[in-house]
């Protein structure tokens, strides 16, 4: 990997920190697959985003960040996806982790975390696992603060991030509550347990809670019920969104990787007659299917990716209708965006031919890494979300994954 820009000197637009974005990628593709194998913590990765100045990308210009929207946030993460899948889905989980600033906490808390996060270019990993047990706050006998408790998995970016985000149940009133804790805290450790099928620099292992002290300006918002509006359910679009263009984002790195073979490597087969593999109409037909496929796809997520925008810019005026509509949409990408990932990334390996399955061309680790983060809540269930709107109008309630 080679080092990018000085963030400072940053994009001021969209197209801007599309390069950007492409430029580490480029960094990125150099090793990636000598990354994947070693699958050590992504020390060195992170701060390729970080010179960057991809982790301030959503940051309001005011509080020192880079200004920019969800729709340039969700583009960038398809463009580093293409390189490395792992980095991507950081990248991406950052961006939804530190959003919650806007879609759920108040003044002060943006005050506090958005100021230094813009300046250090603090990456925010979590561990709020829905399947877990609840983590248990515990009320400090004088009453300023809590005591933290428990165990999560899945806690993408908590052990190579800045600070955590984490909830946790009030014992006693059952309130959940909305932590930020720095990684650093006295009583939090790692797992370091990920050791799963693809993405596996995305330092997903588990995080424990042992009486990590919790104060209360380290409490941004309450998850009760009669606090949720429509804006502040966005984050589960948000994050399904980003699901969708980091699998799109994947795909399309596995497409280019493969006709990047077939144009130096691939042999044309010894009963078509022909001088190149890249003649073979029975091979051109099948990466036209796939180019098509990813071009409807990325059409999808280019307007979802617009919706997005538009239905955080609406503020406290976007409309649990409108919400629950977008949802459905998002869910159409995801379905989408699974379907054609899985395929094109087994696909390739078609198209390249049986020399390619050699372990040092690594076209594995992208079926690898679609197949393992397409697991992370079944998409039978998006299909029917889909469904059930298309032929009742139902949408959607408000969960963790709808």
């Amino acid at each position: 990997m080679t080092e990018t820009h000085d963030a400072q000197t940053g994009p001021t637009g969209h197209e801007e920190w599309i390069v950007r974005a492409r430029e580490v990628a480029d960094a990125l593709a150099v090793d990636a697959l000598e990354r994947d194998r070693a699958g050590q913590d992504p020390v060195a990765e992170l701060r390729l985003l970080r010179e960057a100045g991809l982790p301030a990308l959503l940051i309001p210009l005011r509080f020192g960040g880079a200004g920019q929207g969800w729709r340039t946030a969700l583009a960038v993460v398809r463009e580093i996806a293409r390189a490395d899948g792992s980095i991507a889905q950081l990248l991406g989980y950052h961006y939804i982790n530190l959003d919650n600033l806007w879609l759920v906490a108040g003044p002060e808390a943006q005050e506090r975390y958005a100021r230094p996060s813009a300046e250090g270019q603090w990456l925010w990993g979590d561990a709020v696992n829905p399947i877990d047990p609840d983590l248990k706050l515990t009320p400090n006998p004088d009453g300023n603060g809590y005591r933290l408790d428990g165990t999560k998995t899945f806690a993408t970016g908590a052990s190579t991030g800045d600070v955590v985000l984490t909830s946790g149940e009030v014992t006693g009133t059952g309130e959940q509550l909305l932590l930020v804790v720095p990684r650093d805290a006295p009583g939090l450790t790692f797992g370091r347990d990920w050791d799963n099928l693809g993405q596996r620099l995305s330092a997903s292992g588990g995080a424990g809670f042992d009486g990590v002290p919790i104060a209360p300006d380290q409490v941004i918002a309450s998850l009760a019920k009669e606090h949720t509006s429509p804006r502040s359910s966005l984050i589960t679009p948000i994050i399904q969104a980003v699901f969708g263009h980091l699998y799109l984002g994947i795909a399309e790195g596995a497409l280019a990787a493969a006709r990047a073979y077939t144009r130096g490597t691939s042999r044309p087969w010894v009963l078509s007659g022909l001088a190149s593999a890249t003649e073979d109409p029975y091979r051109l037909a099948d990466y036209g299917d796939l180019v098509a496929r990813l071009a409807a796809t990325a059409a999808l997520a280019d307007r979802v990716a617009g919706h997005v925008q538009a239905a955080v810019d609406r503020g406290a005026e976007l409309t649990w209708q409108e919400r629950g509509e977008l949802a459905v949409e998002v869910a159409a990408l995801k379905v989408v965006s699974t379907d054609v990932a899985l395929d094109t990334t087994t696909k390739v390996f078609e198209l390249t031919g049986a020399r390619a399955t050699a372990n040092r061309h690594g076209f594995d680790r992208f079926w690898r890494n679609v197949r393992t983060h397409t697991l992370h809540d079944p998409v039978s269930y998006k299909r029917r979300e889909v469904g059930d709107h298309y032929l009742n109008g139902t949408l959607p309630d408000f969960t963790l994954y709808t």
